[in-house]
């Protein structure tokens, strides 16, 4: 059980409560030019920021417990580190660590797995998402086990590619598709039979979350279980023929296909498989798995459902274990802020829209459904507009805001914890001026926050879970010009960024019990700590440095 968390004599106390706005997906631009969150008129986050002590914090690479300071952070280890004070080796590193020593191949799921597709002459198939940009999957961790599946005596195995075009180049797809084959075909001798069965965009099929969207997953059941949709003879076709008939559109736009021989689709999901989502990452891994898992079942008719050996890349959910088996162990995280605050008898909140819902809950309690404590804990979720995020690029701030200015007045917490989705899930789109509208819908939405802070002598801590708004263009890496498409324009950059994310302490009661510097060089995951000096306790010894320098 977790012990309360003690008492900061020296502290002196507020009146209101401690507010941590999480502006998703903004940082500090390294260029000028595509720096959306520079370049919107965003007056209540620069006042805040030449007015109040800020910093800048890592959000990314080793600092969020990913493999390498060339991996971009992301919502959920973000959220992860922001929540439970530490660093942990997350999805990626976990993976490649068990890959690479073999762990996964001698784990119960893969054998089960691998040996029901030989003992039935079955197909082994992969569905995830198809890049290396190691948010959600990588393309080596899909070789690896192909190859090992392979050296097993399995004799078929089918690939169903999720293309990207969010977390790697937008319209990148070939690039991945064509040395793909290229490998298949290496290995394709001796008995063995490995192929792309179907695909399509990530935002289009299969890959929603929170749902949002769950049509998306039912296109993704009759193209990867089905086995319908339109026909093409390669994945490659499939890309190059929607790509002229939808000028403009992007890898994760892309249409469903269904790859055919002499006229049937030479993948589709039967009875006897064995399948695999590689996907490490959990939120868009829960809606496709439950249609393969769940008896009652009532989101789409599934028209049939297969009886298969399942199994996630990683446990998606620990409290509900979520999948039944999974390849590889999540960390275990415990003793979180939101753990401690609830020991200590704080009453809390947590409010975002859908699409973020889970990272101020889950994630933020350590990949962890539920509440520590129903009494002392409220979660909001204001329910999320189901159209493209460019055609509203404020999304649910003012709703958000609406909602959290209430909860301020009320007087009944000592914490709320939200998240604007809008610097993220805008920028995804890739479309500039949309992102510029909703830089400048989140600060409107800041200065509401300030003067409810104020008027309640609360304290206003701002900061973000890694950057993206910050860096819409893609920049030739040497010279860092802008790389241009064929009419000019300046390609665009739809994933996240390696940029520093703000940290900003606005608070209008100050008394000196801190320095009113911050300290330098420290990542998102210090921002737990900073919370309980601001709420008046010490933070457990364990937990990353304090951004304050407490007197």
């Amino acid at each position: 059980m977790t012990d309360a968390l003690l008492k900061n004599p020296k502290w002196k106390g507020r009146t209101g409560p401690l507010v941590l706005a999480i502006l998703d997906g903004v940082g500090y631009g390294k260029y000028a030019e595509g720096d959306a969150v520079a370049q919107a008129m965003m007056v209540n986050l620069q006042k805040l920021t030449s007015g109040c002590p800020h910093t800048r914090l890592k959000a990314h690479g080793k600092a969020v417990g990913l493999p390498s300071d060339d991996d971009m952070g992301n919502s959920e280890v973000g959220h992860n580190a922001i929540g439970c004070g530490r660093v942990y080796e997350q999805g990626a590193a976990l993976v490649s660590k068990s890959i690479g020593s073999g762990a996964m191949f001698q784990g119960t799921a893969w054998v089960r797995l691998t040996g029901h597709a030989r003992e039935n002459d079955s197909s082994l198939h992969f569905i995830g998402l198809f890049s290396d940009g190691n948010v959600h999957s990588h393309m080596d961790h899909l070789k690896a086990m192909i190859v090992r599946a392979r050296e097993e005596g399995v004799r078929k195995v089918r690939v169903h590619i999720l293309l990207d075009g969010r977390d790697v180049g937008e319209t990148s797809a070939l690039e991945y598709i064509l040395p793909f084959e290229e490998f298949l075909a290496g290995l394709n001798h001796g008995g063995f039979d490995a192929r792309i069965a179907s695909g399509g965009g990530r935002m289009y099929i299969t890959m929603d979350r929170y749902g949002a969207d769950w049509e998306m997953v039912r296109r993704g059941w009759h193209t990867h279980v089905l086995g319908e949709g339109r026909k093409f003879s390669s994945a490659a076709e499939a890309v190059e023929t929607y790509r002229k008939e939808i000028p403009g559109i992007i890898d994760q736009d892309l249409r469903e296909f269904v790859i055919v021989e002499n006229g049937q689709p030479v993948g589709p999901i039967r009875d006897g498989d064995s399948v695999v989502y590689f996907n490490f990452r959990g939120d868009r891994a829960l809606e496709i798995t439950a249609a393969f898992e769940q008896e009652a079942f009532d989101r789409f008719d599934r028209i049939r459902r297969p009886r298969v050996e399942y199994a996630g890349m990683m446990e998606y959910d620990g409290d509900l274990h979520v999948p039944k088996q999974y390849l590889v162990d999540p960390p275990s995280i415990e003793r979180t802020v939101g753990e401690f605050l609830a020991a200590t008898g704080i009453p809390t909140l947590a409010i975002s829209e859908t699409q973020k819902y889970g990272h101020v809950t889950y994630f933020f309690n350590g990949n962890r459904t539920g509440k520590f404590d129903e009494a002392l804990e409220d979660y909001v979720e204001i329910p999320s507009d189901i159209v493209p995020f460019e055609q509203r690029p404020w999304m649910k701030c003012a709703e958000i805001t609406d909602a959290i200015v209430r909860a301020i007045d009320s007087g009944k917490y000592r914490m709320i914890r939200l998240n604007y989705p809008n610097g993220d899930m805008v920028g995804h789109t890739g479309i500039y001026p949309a992102v510029i509208c909703a830089m400048e819908a989140v600060d409107i939405c800041l200065g509401r926050l300030v003067k409810a802070v104020e008027k309640a002598g609360g304290i206003l801590l701002v900061s973000a879970d890694h950057g993206n708004s910050d860096d819409m263009f893609e920049h030739d890496k040497k010279s860092g010009a802008v790389l241009k498409k064929e009419d000019g324009t300046p390609k665009a950059k739809t994933s996240h960024s390696l940029n520093p994310v703000p940290c900003i302490l606005y608070d209008p009661g100050y008394q000196g019990e801190y320095e009113p510097a911050l300290n330098e060089g420290l990542g998102i995951s210090s921002l737990a700590a900073t919370s309980i000096h601001l709420l008046g306790y010490l933070p457990p010894e364990d937990y990353d440095m304090s951004l304050l320098r407490m007197k």
